[in-house]
């Protein structure tokens, strides 16, 4: 079904249909444009036919021959084909037929006792002639029967082309579509970190469809060499900036260790020391948060049980949350729920969500780790009871670097939740934040197969 709403929705078919419909209309237009001159014809060459006709039985000298005329000719003459009747002076009916009116309209009637009435449609002329009325009247069979030929000729010239047109708009259609579809799986590699990915161009690929198709390999291979490029750079500040940091973390221990004795120069030289660890930790966030944005971990993607992922997350946790006061808790179902991913990262995510709940809610918050399975999807939900994040603040905590202002007193970087959005585009996930009534609930939904 939807395979038909795509094709159905598609360019090409929908010209097709465009340019049958109008195909359609000025066939019609021209058809019934001919059929009311050519009927107008008959029925004119009719009309001449019965003043004819009507001149003819003028010229008889009297009423006497008149009747003799008409007598003779209604004889000879078909009744499905003309009509003739003369009502003399007295009343008398010569001819083949008389016109009689009803509530229904106009009749023929057959003065043969074996025939009461005739069928069909009649053009008739009447006109008073030597104190009588003679009434001449010629059948209409042929107009009506021109009415089945045009439809006829409709049938037979504009269903074979809409047909025709339709089949070939419905193939063009399909092409295209396969066409799309290779485009279409081309930039799904390319958003997913995929740099590497390029349209296949076939044979029969339209003018404009292999501009499309070089332009997007274009725009890959420029990515491509831009990410190379950032790569390189970021390897070489990780290099750079790893042993610098490294002697610093080693020169402030040993800073601390020499002025021990002194509690003034101690309490400075542990501030010193946490601003380096913290440095070293956003250091290595950042590094890792560029490495999934590039999709560089989907080399690693295996079949990952995230209700074991979340468990041992859970279990990491559980001292730190009795330490706060907070109630950690965990609600899965009892069989497996997998998924293709890397499950360093899957745990990461969990992680980055539980520190996120702990650090930013008070003491006494419940916390909520679940799990589910839920209509070809599987659904990890983070809740809390906590303070929440108001609703016009939720986009921009995914912002890098950025905190509430209530949580600026708090540890942390601001980059929990970016890792964690990052991860989920990663994975194929699609996640949110909702209000928990009261807190805060983070929604991750992956699909079942992914990579």
């Amino acid at each position: 079904m939807t395979r038909l709403r795509h094709i159905w929705r598609s360019m090409p078919l929908r010209l097709a249909i465009l340019l049958v419909a109008l195909f359609a209309t000025v066939s019609l237009l021209s058809l019934a444009a001919s059929y009311a001159v050519t009927q107008s014809s008959f029925e004119e060459t009719i009309r001449a036919d019965l003043q004819q006709d009507l001149a003819g039985f003028r010229a008889a000298p009297s009423a006497r021959a008149v009747a003799q005329l008409v007598e003779a000719e209604s004889r000879a003459a078909d009744p499905g084909r003309l009509i003739l009747s003369y009502v003399a002076r007295d009343g008398r009916i010569y001819g083949n037929g008389a016109i009689a009116q009803d509530e229904g309209g106009f009749h023929i009637f057959s003065l043969n006792p074996d025939r009461a009435e005739f069928e069909g449609e009649y053009l008739s002329l009447t006109n008073p002639l030597y104190g009588g009325v003679i009434t001449i009247a010629r059948s209409r069979a042929e107009i009506v029967a021109l009415r089945g030929v045009f439809v006829n000729i409709l049938l037979i010239s504009l269903l074979p082309t809409v047909l025709i047109a339709l089949s070939g708009g419905l193939i063009l259609a399909r092409r295209s579509k396969r066409h799309v579809e290779v485009v279409g799986a081309a930039l799904d590699k390319m958003t997913s970190g995929d740099l590497g990915a390029r349209v296949q161009i076939g044979p029969r690929w339209s003018d404009d469809l292999v501009r499309i198709g070089g332009k997007l390999n274009q725009m890959a291979a420029a990515q491509e060499a831009q990410m190379g490029a950032l790569r390189d750079v970021t390897s070489d500040i990780a290099h750079d900036l790893r042993t610098p940091l490294q002697r610093v973390a080693l020169y402030v221990q040993d800073l601390s260790d020499r002025v021990a004795d002194d509690p003034e120069s101690a309490v400075l030289a542990g501030k010193v020391q946490g601003e380096v660890d913290g440095m070293t930790h956003v250091f290595h966030a950042l590094l890792q948060l560029a490495q999934v944005e590039a999709g560089s971990p989907k080399a690693r993607f295996e079949t990952v049980d995230l209700t074991q992922v979340c468990r041992k997350v859970v279990e990491v946790f559980e001292d730190s949350a009795v330490a706060s006061g907070h109630d950690l808790s965990l609600d899965l179902v009892a069989e497996p729920l997998s998924l293709q991913g890397d499950r360093a990262l899957l745990g990461q995510m969990v992680s980055n969500l539980i520190e996120n709940a702990l650090r930013h809610t008070p003491s006494g918050t419940e916390i909520t780790v679940s799990l589910r399975g839920q209509e070809g999807a599987v659904v990890l939900q983070v809740a809390d009871t906590g303070p929440g994040i108001p609703a016009d603040e939720r986009g921009k905590v995914l912002q890098r670097l950025y905190r509430l202002d209530r949580s600026r007193q708090t540890p942390g970087h601001g980059l929990g939740l970016s890792l964690v959005q990052a991860v989920a585009g990663l994975h194929g996930a699609q996640w949110s934040l909702h209000d928990n009534a009261p807190g805060l609930r983070v929604d991750v939904r992956f699909p079942t197969k992914v990579g």
